[in-house]
Order: C-alpha cells, then structure tokens, then sequence
C-alpha cells in the first residue's frame, strides 16, 4: 500500500528508462499566476543575447539568457566564461520558494532562457559544468508549450516530454552523466517560451 502511494508522488514517477531521473511535477501555477509571472520576468530581468565561441569566433544566439546567484560565480561553457548577476530581482525569489517547497531541496542560482518563437531552441547538451554530474535541476516553464526531449549519450535512446506554462520538471541523479537533452526546435507557430532552471552553485 505504501509504494502504490510514492507512485502517486511526482519524485515516484521516472520519465527516463534507465540511468538517470526526471520527475514532472505537472502545473504548479494556476494559469493567472504564471500569466503574471511571465509578463514580470520579461520586464525586470537583465535579458541579453547568449553566446558560444565556434570554430574560434564568439557568435551571439537569438536566444536570450540571464543568470542570476546569491554569490558571486563564474563557469566555463561553451568556450565562455559565464559571469552570474546579483540575485536582485524580487520575481525570481517567490518562484525558487514555490519550487524549493515542492522538490524539499535548496538553490542558490537560476539560468533563465527566453525563446521568442519555434525557431529559438536549445541543441542537445548537458548540464555539468558549474553544478556536476549529480546535481539537482528543477525547470520551470511559461509561455508556449514546447518539446523537451532527452537522448541516451551511448544507446541513443530517446524521451520526450511537452512542457506546459507553469510546468514543473526536475533532473537528478545520473540524469547528465548518461543523458542529454535539448529544447527542440518547430515550425509551428509558437508563443514566446521562457525556462527557469535552478541549481545549487557549489
């Protein structure tokens, strides 16, 4: 009776096969508060322009970014030094709350993308650089729905999931040592998406 019951939690639920999790904790704001939560962040957060040094030259993506922690942090990704902002802006401390209460786990930094159609994506990558290979990434979505798929670094098998505004998924354990994932592209019309991902920055 007791394991029919973990089945029903979030954190009971593996959206992955094998080597590694992801728990959907489905919509966690009514869609009110996630309309108001998008239109707050693309007013008060420090938006620019993501880059990635290819073939020797920085180039700048369509895609925006912005990368806030309570300490002052650097890493290292795709070839550029990643400065963090001061943990400033009131919005993002009601979202960590609501998302710390609900995966029972602390974070100290967010990364925030914003994709303005279907042509805005994220290409398959993982995320150990600045937090490692077992850390704990809780991403929260608004505005449009999207595509996130995973894919196994060594079988190539896949998974993939819709993500709905004001949906909550988190990656644990194995997760990024076995598995990339990627924000996939459409030609469908598509509304603006933003993606909040927060991570415990050693």
């Amino acid at each position: 009776m007791q394991a029919d019951l973990f089945l029903d939690r979030p954190e009971g639920l593996n959206l992955l096969p094998s080597e590694g999790t992801v728990n959907d904790f489905g919509i966690v704001l009514s869609k009110t508060e996630a309309d108001v939560m998008f239109s707050r962040l693309i007013s008060d957060i420090a938006w620019q322009a993501d880059t990635a040094l290819i073939n020797g030259s920085i180039i700048e993506t369509r895609r925006q970014v912005a990368w806030y922690a309570q300490a002052p942090s650097h890493y290292l990704h795709s070839g550029i030094l990643r400065q963090s902002l001061p943990w400033d802006v009131e919005i993002l401390d009601s979202l960590r709350a609501k998302v710390e209460r609900l995966t029972a786990t602390a974070f100290n930094s967010c990364l925030l993308n914003r994709y303005e159609d279907g042509t805005q994506g994220m290409g398959w990558h993982s995320d150990s650089e600045a937090t490692g290979e077992h850390a704990v990434i809780a991403s929260l979505s608004l505005g449009g729905t999207r595509k996130f798929a995973f894919k196994h670094k060594r079988s190539g098998e896949r998974r993939e999931i819709a993500l709905h505004h004001g949906q909550l998924i988190v990656m644990r354990g194995d997760t990024q040592r076995y598995w990339f994932h990627a924000l996939t592209k459409t030609n469908t019309s598509v509304a603006p998406h933003i993606s909040l991902t927060f991570r415990r920055f050693p």
